[in-house]
């Protein structure tokens, strides 16, 4: 199987440490590439006609994405229920992932802004906008799922540490832990699992 990703991305970040999770990585066999809202990779145009990463590639030909389905599909092909509960649980974890996953769309939006728009052009409202519905995502995350975090590995968790190593990577001047106590405590000790300490993301 072929997976396009980029070491920044916290979306392929999310893929990769399911994939670990699930001992399935070594199936995986890693194309890196970048790609930007106004700049699609060639390679991954075929595939997935958003061109967006990650995406990927089975070994019958067939194209999966987005992150949210490849980490589904990697999990029922290690043999189901590991990463994505089954029953009454499994809307717990998804809802997780849910409000992580549109934390960070919001990053990724006002990062985007400041970092392909011309200087002259940048909407501050825009940047604000969006950091502000990251902050609330994270008080949530502080006020309503700490003991959810500290007592389940799923794709929920993965989600939110993925969303928080993010934060630290291209969001070095906020302060998120400052506030939020008990997902720092929780942030620290679940970025030391091995899934998590080999996909941490790189620039």
């Amino acid at each position: 199987m072929k997976l396009f990703f980029a070491g920044a991305s916290p979306f392929a970040r999310k893929v990769m440490a399911v994939a670990y999770e699930t001992g399935v990585a070594n199936r995986l066999t890693l194309v890196p590439t970048t790609v930007t809202p106004v700049a699609k990779d060639k390679l991954i145009a075929p595939y997935n006609p958003a061109g967006k990463i990650p995406t990927l590639v089975t070994e019958a030909g067939e194209a999966i994405y987005d992150s949210r389905v490849i980490c589904e599909y990697l999990d029922v092909l290690a043999g189901g229920g590991r990463m994505f509960p089954t029953g009454e649980g499994r809307w717990k974890a998804l809802v997780l992932q849910s409000l992580c996953d549109e934390a960070l769309d919001s990053c990724l939006a006002a990062r985007y802004e400041t970092m392909l728009r011309p200087e002259n052009l940048r909407w501050q409202d825009w940047i604000n906008g969006h950091m502000g519905k990251v902050r609330q995502a994270l008080d949530t995350l502080e006020n309503d799922w700490v003991p959810y975090l500290n007592s389940n590995v799923n794709i929920g968790t993965i989600t939110a540490c993925s969303l928080l190593g993010y934060l630290d990577l291209r969001f070095p001047d906020e302060d998120w832990r400052s506030a939020r106590p008990a997902i720092a405590v929780w942030h620290k000790a679940y970025s030391q699992r091995p899934a998590m300490a080999k996909t941490v993301p790189v620039v």
